[in-house]
């Protein structure tokens, strides 16, 4: 088992091949999910440490030579989305963060596509931020953020024993850092990443748990980052702070 424990910022572990691709149903009763490893997401980011019937979660992780499968199983006491429009402060409700580098390359991502940062939302779309399309926007401090519906597809449903409890699963397609969205430039098609034994990505998950318009609470995620002038929000700047994981057989 390939599970290492680096102080203060990566997290490694192996993820195994789904034989069968699980459904993306928020049911976690899909024969896949048996292989996998449940990992914590208990590291803060932002603000206060949440009790465990405020927030907690976990998460498995298995593959498909065309997909990465992800399966939460979150403990929520408030679900909370108050900005229908998905590009509106979308990181003060309750969303589930994928952080991916597809080549384990690291560095900064803030702008461009050398790792991707997908907030997932209630309504199960994802929002990054994306590239600057001119220079003018870059000079003004415009940001772009963009949903990408076809990177993500996902589910989640309450679980009926604990009502507080929800399961999300996604199917995440893999694109690399040459990545061009049709907003940036029209005429190239993207092209996903065909996954094979021994892939080694970047790799980070995390939780916006927000229980008022005031915003989120807790900012809580599976690796201990080290924080820099006092903050560990860094994972949607740099590559740098995910961990890793290695695709198994």
């Amino acid at each position: 088992m390939f599970l290492v424990l680096f102080p203060l910022r990566l997290l490694a572990f192996d993820v195994p091949f789904a034989g069968e691709a699980p459904v993306i149903d928020g049911e976690p009763s899909d024969s896949a999910w048996a292989s996998a490893q449940w990992v914590d997401m208990d590291q803060l980011m932002v603000g206060t440490l949440p009790d465990a019937d405020d927030f907690s979660g976990r998460y498995k992780l298995v593959w498909t030579v065309d997909y990465l499968y992800l399966l939460a199983e979150i403990q929520d006491d408030i679900l909370h989305d108050s900005h229908p429009d998905p590009l509106d402060f979308y990181w003060d409700d309750d969303a589930l963060e994928i952080f991916i580098d597809e080549d384990g390359s690291g560095g900064n991502h803030q702008f461009d596509y050398n790792a991707f940062a997908y907030h997932i939302a209630l309504d199960n779309q994802a929002v990054d931020i994306g590239p600057f399309l001119s220079d003018q926007d870059r000079d003004s401090g415009k940001t772009n953020f963009r949903v990408y519906p076809g990177h993500v597809r996902a589910q989640w449903k309450r679980s009926a024993e604990q009502p507080n409890k929800i399961y999300w699963e996604v199917q995440l397609t893999v694109f690399a850092d040459d990545y061009v969205d049709s907003e940036s430039r029209a005429e190239k098609t993207a092209i996903p990443v065909k996954l094979e034994s021994g892939k080694v990505l970047g790799f980070m998950l995390a939780y916006c748990d927000s229980d008022s318009t005031a915003g989120r609470e807790h900012f809580m995620g599976d690796v201990e980052i080290q924080p820099v002038n006092g903050d560990r929000n860094l994972g949607y700047i740099t590559a740098d702070v995910f961990g890793s994981i290695r695709l198994v057989e």
